[in-house]
């Protein structure tokens, strides 16, 4: 029996409420990928400075290894595993796989919590330019520098 303090966590996560027993110390990106096994969102720099574990909560873009769990009791979580509807794919998703916005994938899951949570903050995304895409999205880097499909697929989404 560990002397450390728990918690009990409920958070809506992909549209189905989840409870967890959780030190207070542990992350959401730990809950998600330890205790509910959504491996989706990936652990990078664990400094939120990769982008690596975006999500999206409450709708808006977060990083998940710099919140701790108990912190985000009662909110909504949309990891990418909630994304797609079923087997009908979230229209980034589809404009990632046509635009070859992607080489080893790592990157991938948090790249597109963070281009919809983005779209979503854009008052017109429709206008964004590829330059503002770039840089409202810059908090998340690819190592294998798909940048160009990336922004690419973002466009086609906004209806730039």
């Amino acid at each position: 029996m560990s002397d450390q303090p728990h918690g009990e966590v409920v958070l809506r996560v992909n549209g189905a409420d989840q409870v967890l027993a959780v030190d207070n110390r542990v992350t959401l990106l730990d809950a998600l990928r330890e205790h509910l096994r959504l491996t989706g969102t990936k652990k990078g720099c664990d400094h939120g400075q990769c982008g690596a574990c975006t999500v999206l909560l409450d709708g808006e873009r977060a990083n998940s290894c710099l919140l701790f769990a108990v912190a985000v009791d009662g909110r909504t979580v949309t990891t990418v595993e909630g994304l797609a509807d079923g087997d009908e794919l979230h229209p980034l998703q589809r404009a990632f796989i046509a635009h070859d916005a992607f080489q080893c994938g790592y990157c991938t899951p948090g790249q597109l919590c963070s281009a919809i949570g983005m779209l979503a903050e854009a008052a017109a995304p429709q206008d964004l330019d590829d330059a503002e895409i770039s840089e409202r999205m810059s908090g998340n880097l690819c190592r294998c520098g798909a940048y160009l499909g990336i922004v690419a697929a973002v466009r086609e989404v906004a209806g730039g």
